[in-house]
């Protein structure tokens, strides 16, 4: 372990200041601070409390059985239907003509959806599903574009306790096989396709190649998205026959707490996939709970929109589950921010007055690469509060999001959590926290994380270590599908009864937590270990440069060289006398060895469709390596812009 004090390199930038919430939104806060003394006080007291916040068939007799760690049973013998709290008791409660999601299709379709049209979509859903003869513990893949059916999909499947197997619409056929066979699926719900960059594109025929080779599908559910040809086989359903033509009423059967809700795998894994598992009780529970307190959301007054796609966890916890729990209305958008322009997504804010806003740092710095022109001509003032999730957010991108599109006026929450973790464990509350550009800041009440050693010792103020969480928690995994000894080996293997989340972090002087990203993005050049992020951050606060990535590549002189990847705003100028400013800017903000040996001036990223930068791809074209598995990319041609359009590189030794 270095310790940052001595060695600047393990540091991220010093980031002294400080924004304090409004004493307006202070007044109004869901939150506040007397929320961590009281779960200090009585942690499982606490999450009975929020779980309390509910509607339970029977209600658990034990909190919490850790008996068989590192598998946890939250809320025991409790009964609960996802669906019925989601969708059925708000309907009940009399808020059946609140909208529930404001659908804005890329070409321009919209579709407004009260509670009480859920609710009755939901039931077509489940009827139909059990119609096809799913039951309770089948397993269903859904491989769909971002669309409401997603949703209802998602719903139908809860309600009739059949775990579903999200799988996004951006996979291979071969992805999707590997996914359906791991998980036994027994149907598979898709659509002829969707559309994206202006233009549809076919979902189907990746499902036909995917099925013919996986015996355990008996139907195919297909939605009738862009009326695009498709290939029929005898396996296959119209959804608008199958569904539209159900019964709205279903009586929904109530399933225990740890009853399993979904299985998600993890992207970009080699081998077989990791099929993340989730439960219903405890997961429900601390996902609404995070998204009743980190976005404040007041039901019936707040239009909320969350950015990500349904395929991935945060599409789960925070587009489905904790915002339709807590009454939430959404906006949600099939498309991508630059069609039909740039403007796009701020013009949807302008549309339907968008109050909460959640996307990633990817997403941020692309707009601030595009400039403030785009979102300058709408109004945005709507906004109330925004989000970041997804990565580290460098301070710069901190900044842009909070004057550009928050007009200096908006608390941001900067989230960490993982598909493992299921929801939100480290974040500001919005009314609570002095936040500060960059940090995810503290814990969230009930959650125990701790910045460690190689030993597992908790860290000193301004050092730098692993993230670990010291104690079970709702939301997490209940293990990896079918591979108990695998979930105990990867994630509680390195301490005793401790969740180790891969990620490096380190505690600032004021106690803070800063995430350094993946323990396995960390260089040792010359015996010295530096973050990728800490790097990356170094560089995007650089006038000229939007965006950022480094990795390290072999190099026999120190080990290992960082290499650097940067795409420059539209007005830079493209010369190797900036580039060499930008490397000296790196030496000055972090020290003379974190410099980048080479840094190559590029028009794009490799990212996946989720927007993570694929940094193994980068390392094979600074190693000058054939390039590895491309199926996950956005954008497959971006390497081949990379490798034969370098526009700059310095090479210094």
């Amino acid at each position: 372990m270095v310790d940052v004090t001595t060695d600047p390199f393990e540091s991220m930038l010093h980031e002294n200041r400080h924004f304090p919430p409004s004493p307006e939104f202070v007044a109004q806060a869901n939150a506040s601070l007397e929320l961590y003394a009281q779960a200090q006080g009585d942690r499982m007291a606490f999450w009975d409390e929020q779980a309390g916040r509910l509607h339970w068939d029977k209600r658990w007799t034990t909190t919490l059985d850790w008996s068989g760690a590192p598998f946890a049973k939250w809320f025991v013998d409790g009964r609960i239907n996802v669906a019925v709290n989601c969708v059925d008791r708000h309907v009940a409660d009399g808020f059946g003509d609140q909208v529930a999601i404001h659908f804005e299709g890329e070409p321009g379709d919209t579709r407004a959806i009260t509670y009480q049209q859920l609710q009755d979509e939901v039931c077509q859903a489940a009827n139909a599903l059990a119609a096809l003869g799913v039951v309770a513990g089948d397993r269903v893949a859904i491989y769909l574009p971002m669309i409401p059916e997603a949703v209802i999909a998602m719903l139908a499947c809860a309600r009739l306790g059949a775990p579903h197997s999200v799988v996004f619409g951006g996979f291979s056929a071969e992805a999707l096989r590997s996914r359906i066979d791991d998980a036994a699926a027994k149907v598979v719900i898709t659509a002829d396709g969707g559309y994206r960059r202006g233009s549809a594109f076919p979902l189907k025929p990746a499902v036909d190649e995917a099925v013919a080779a996986a015996p355990t599908v008996e139907h195919v559910l297909v939605v009738r998205r862009t009326g695009g040809d498709v290939v029929w086989t005898d396996k296959d359903v119209w959804w608008h026959e199958a569904v539209g033509g159900a019964s709205t009423t279903h009586d929904p059967e109530f399933f225990d707490s740890e009853h399993p809700l979904f299985i998600l795998y993890t992207s970009g894994t080699t081998g077989k996939p990791k099929g993340i598992l989730h439960t219903t009780g405890g997961y429900l529970t601390q996902a609404a709970y995070t998204h009743h307190m980190v976005f404040d959301h007041k039901p019936g007054a707040d239009v909320y929109w969350c950015t990500a796609d349904v395929g991935w966890i945060t599409g789960h916890s925070y587009i489905v589950y904790g915002p339709l729990a807590n009454r939430a209305t959404q906006v949600m958008y099939e498309g991508t921010p630059d069609t039909p322009h740039k403007g796009r997504w701020w013009e949807i804010v302008e549309k339907y007055r968008v109050t909460i806003l959640y996307t990633a740092p990817t997403a941020i710095r692309t707009f601030a690469k595009w400039g403030r022109e785009f979102p300058g001509q709408f109004d945005l003032t709507s906004l109330r509060l925004l989000g970041s999730v997804g990565e580290p957010i460098n301070p710069a991108a901190w900044m842009w999001y909070r004057s550009v599109i928050g007009g200096d006026n908006c608390p941001i929450v900067d989230t960490w959590w993982q598909t493992e973790t299921g929801a939100i464990m480290i974040s500001p509350l919005p009314g609570v926290t002095h936040t500060k550009p960059g940090s995810a800041m503290d814990p969230l009440p009930g959650i125990s994380a701790k910045v460690v050693d190689d030993d597992g010792n908790q860290i000193e103020r301004s050092e730098a270590g692993y993230l670990i969480l010291d104690e079970p928690w709702p939301a997490m995994l209940r293990g990896i599908w079918g591979d108990d000894e695998r979930y105990v080996e990867q994630y509680w293997s390195r301490w005793p009864q401790v969740y180790f989340a891969g990620d490096g972090a380190k505690y600032d002087r004021e106690g803070h937590i800063w995430l350094l990203g993946r323990v396995d993005d960390v260089m040792n050049v010359s015996g010295h270990r530096i973050s990728t992020a800490e790097v990356e951050s170094a560089l995007v606060s650089h006038a000229a440069v939007a965006e950022a990535a480094v990795v390290g590549a072999n190099d026999d002189t120190t080990g290992q060289a960082i290499v650097a990847f940067v795409i420059l705003r539209e007005n830079a100028d493209i010369s190797p006398d900036t580039v060499e400013n930008i490397r000296s800017h790196v030496g000055t903000e972090i020290g003379s060895i974190a410099k980048p040996k080479r840094v190559m001036v590029v028009k794009e990223l490799p990212k996946t469709r989720s927007g993570k930068i694929m940094r193994r791809l980068l390392r094979d074209v600074a190693e000058n390596r054939d390039l590895g598995d491309t199926s996950t990319l956005a954008d497959p041609a971006v390497m081949a812009l990379i490798s034969s359009g370098l526009a700059t590189a310095t090479d210094t030794d």
